[in-house]
């Protein structure tokens, strides 16, 4: 039952990275293609891609958690935890949430990382704007 439990919540957080790769290519694409305006833009578009899936997987299929239903507590005369259809309920509940909220923050980082580079390149573009039209 533990490894059934264990595939499910990895082919959750696979589909949720998923459709959460859907939801997020075109600003992804759009702003590294501002941003980079290079070829290299798609194999950036492609890591991203990449880090959303390790950062939802990672986040959503807690291993450590999951422990309980295979180890007995060190208390004494405590038992493995049952994995139940409640169990199963939360524990999904728990890989969805999971997942949303490690994508939600790796996404956080990436956007104000890249409104950053977006203001340096936007002040680049002013400037340069300004130094042609003395010429």
């Amino acid at each position: 039952m533990f490894i059934t439990l264990l595939i499910a919540t990895f082919v959750i957080a696979f589909l949720v990275s998923s459709i959460m790769i859907l939801v997020f290519k075109t600003p992804i694409d759009k702003i590294l293609n501002r941003i980079i305006s290079d070829e290299i833009s798609s194999a950036w578009t492609r890591y991203i891609k990449f880090a959303i899936y390790v950062t939802g997987i990672s986040s959503g299929v807690r291993i450590h958690s999951l422990e309980k239903y295979i180890t007995k507590p060190m208390v004494e005369h405590a038992e493995i935890v049952q994995l139940n259809a409640e169990r199963w309920v939360l524990e999904v509940y728990r890989t969805v949430i999971g997942t949303l909220g490690g994508i939600a923050w790796m996404l956080l980082v990436f956007f104000i990382f890249a409104l950053i580079a977006y203001v340096i390149a936007r002040a680049f573009e002013l400037k340069n704007k300004a130094k042609n039209k003395e010429e």
